[in-house]
């Protein structure tokens, strides 16, 4: 554990390095607040888009981070050889893939708060200057808890989304690696797709292969629970547990399968 601790703070340490992802934070932050200028041109919904615009930055930009910084954490120790130093002291392979998957959600988590403080700060100006009436008529409070909910929800997904990138780096080229993981985050809002695919096709390859891919890929339609939050319907504490559950055990697998990879890389 300390060994995967050590690795996982120099992997935050050196995400917290890259300018990208200040870029990153900022221009989500200023989308953040922007979203209270278009609200304030639609009365009566101003909310609504700010709750909308705002998860919806925050899931996109930590996307960007999952993926750009995420392929690169193994590569990048390759091409720069400090991979053989890493190899030299006693540590193991597969405590190298764990510790680098720690620090980039360990890196996620602290912007995702840092984009969720300043949606709520957002969210708590405007409804701080409504009356009461005002606030009556909405379906959900303006600093609405149910938001952290979604903002949960999402950095699961995220975290799928970072595991998949670490796997597929530990085999590919950085470019390959980040084409292979935006691929798997487009095709997993589709997984229900893939399962009706034999109503689209007669061909029994082709539904073969979509069901096949149907179980293969992650389902990330369940993590999106924006609409619900942003019109004031209930979450289950069941359904949040369920989603979160199912995050969790794919994470774990692709984190198995990426680790037997890079262990059974030859460096020489």
């Amino acid at each position: 554990m300390r060994t995967l601790g050590w690795i996982a703070i120099n992997g935050f340490r050196e995400s917290v390095r890259d300018k990208v992802m200040y870029s990153l934070v900022v221009f989500a932050i200023l989308l953040i607040g922007t979203s209270y200028i278009l609200g304030q041109l639609t009365a009566g919904q101003d909310l609504k888009i700010m709750k909308d615009l705002g998860l919806s930055s925050i899931s996109i930009f930590g996307l960007f981070m999952s993926v750009f910084i995420g392929i690169g954490l193994v590569s990048k120790e390759v091409e720069r050889r400090s991979i053989y130093g890493l190899l030299a002291k006693p540590v193991r392979r597969h405590e190298i893939v764990l510790g680098k998957f720690a620090g980039l959600v360990l890196t996620l988590t602290v912007n995702i708060a840092i984009m969720t403080i300043a949606l709520y700060l957002v969210l708590a100006y405007v409804g701080w200057g409504e009356n009461e009436l005002a606030k009556q008529a909405r379906e959900a409070p303006a600093a609405d808890p149910a938001i952290l909910k979604a903002v949960v929800l999402i950095l699961v997904q995220l975290m799928i989304v970072t595991a998949t990138a670490l796997f597929f780096s530990t085999f590919s080229t950085p470019i390959l690696s980040a084409g292979l993981t935006l691929g798997v985050y487009v095709a997993g809002y589709f997984s229900q797709d893939l399962r009706n695919f034999d109503q689209v096709v007669n061909s029994k390859a082709v539904q073969m292969l979509a069901r096949g891919l149907y179980y293969v890929l992650p389902n990330f339609a369940p993590f999106d629970i924006t609409s619900q939050v942003v019109h004031g319907l209930p979450i289950s504490a069941q359904y949040m547990a369920a989603t979160i559950g199912y995050g969790v055990v794919y994470i774990a697998m692709l984190l198995v399968a990426g680790a037997t990879i890079f262990s059974m890389r030859d460096f020489k």
